[in-house]
């Protein structure tokens, strides 16, 4: 097959770094649009298809969701501009992850609380009224 433009899956992969697997996904939810071999029934991807999977490698590494990057997509193929979607998203996503940060270090406060608090607790062993005496004693004074 002459190049004329047009790339094979593993073409377009190994240009852009990616995966043949991804681009196939890519392209089975829509993100990418290839045309049909009629000889041999590839798929074939244009020029374009490259700068498409570099944004949503870049999209990615900066935390939207395939999903998101389907809605930027969508802005475009109706001629609006993605810009006030994507500044929204990326809030949206900083203030989540502020939210579980601030969640996960209360959880590395009460763990840390915990182990000091075992620390110099014998081993117990389970009974009728005790599965782990650590677990049922611990108590978040402190932590």
């Amino acid at each position: 097959m002459s190049d004329g433009g047009v790339m094979t899956v593993k073409k377009i992969a190994n240009r852009t770094g990616m995966t043949a697997d991804a681009v196939r996904y890519y392209t089975r939810i829509g993100l990418l649009h290839p045309v049909r071999d009629p000889e041999n029934d590839y798929r074939l991807f244009a020029s374009g298809d490259i700068h498409r999977l570099l944004f949503i490698k870049r999209a990615k590494l900066i935390g939207f969701k395939l999903t998101e990057v389907a809605e930027i997509f969508a802005d475009v193929e109706k001629g609006i501009s993605p810009c006030p979607r994507v500044r929204s998203i990326l809030q949206q996503h900083i203030n989540q992850n502020r939210q579980h940060l601030d969640e996960l270090n209360a959880l590395q406060s009460r763990m840390e609380h915990a182990v000091r608090q075992w620390q110099h607790m014998d081993d117990g062993i389970p009974g009728e009224d005790s599965i782990c005496y650590l677990i049922e004693s611990f108590t978040e004074e402190g932590a």
